[in-house]
């Protein structure tokens, strides 16, 4: 369909066993293979590793590969069966096409669309620079799969990365336009807030900064095993409340 962002391979179903090593997910398939998958994924997945979920597995036909299946997608049921993205992998290429796509006209005019772009105090590369007939833009992309209820948070444990990521897009502020790019990685969330009962300094710092004028997209998108959709934007609850 035209309106997909991002399409799958065909993906094989099945059901997870256990993850483990944090790289690592034992699976099996529908067919009653029981395969090991790599796990792209390095955070803890909050909620996404439950034995017996319902999943989807990639596999590669290349030789060189230690592991042939990756681990897509998996089926939580915490409202309603909704599908929820693994591959960390994968955001960035959707948000590529969403911005190729013109589909966040807040952003306004730009040209030239840079990733992995050196930039700030800390040694960091920034996701995407845009860059044109407007001030360059400077996006930062965080995937986002914890929820409680319909309010996805960010992030689910304390990420030292995640907390310079926020100070290296305030101090480009004087000279360009900052974007934190929350990636919900689900369709089942509406609202977005930071993971404060994880990361306190993370909430802190995030709350200083759109205080201080970095931009939030919490984008919201519709996960299945087809495709990736874009849905628009969530609410970002509190975030007029600097602490």
């Amino acid at each position: 369909m035209s309106d997909w962002l991002y399409q799958y391979p065909p993906l094989l179903a099945g059901k997870l066993i256990k993850r483990y090593k944090r790289f690592l997910a034992d699976v099996e398939l529908d067919t009653g293979e029981v395969v090991t998958a790599h796990c792209p994924n390095t955070g803890p997945m909050t909620g996404l590793s439950a034995p017996h979920s319902r999943i989807q597995v990639s596999k590669s036909n290349n030789p060189k590969r230690k592991l042939a299946y990756t681990w897509e997608l998996i089926e939580v049921c915490d409202t309603h069966p909704t599908w929820v993205g693994v591959n960390t992998q994968i955001p960035n290429l959707v948000v590529k096409n969403l911005l190729q796509d013109r589909l966040l006209p807040a952003l306004g005019d730009y040209d030239q669309i840079q990733s992995e772009v050196r930039y700030g105090q800390e040694k960091s590369r920034i996701d995407f620079l845009l860059t044109g007939t407007t001030q360059p833009t400077y996006i930062e992309v965080k995937s986002t799969t914890w929820a409680i209820g319909q309010q996805a948070l960010f992030p689910d444990t304390v990420t030292t990365r995640g907390q310079k990521h926020i100070r290296e897009l305030m101090s480009v502020l004087s000279e360009a336009r900052a974007c934190l790019l929350f990636f919900i990685n689900r369709s089942d969330c509406t609202t977005f807030a930071p993971g404060d009962q994880a990361d306190p300094e993370y909430g802190k710092l995030l709350r200083e900064a759109v205080s201080a004028g970095v931009e939030l997209f919490p984008c919201r998108f519709e996960i299945t095993p087809a495709g990736i959709r874009y849905l628009g934007l969530a609410t970002a609850d509190g975030m007029s409340l600097a602490k």
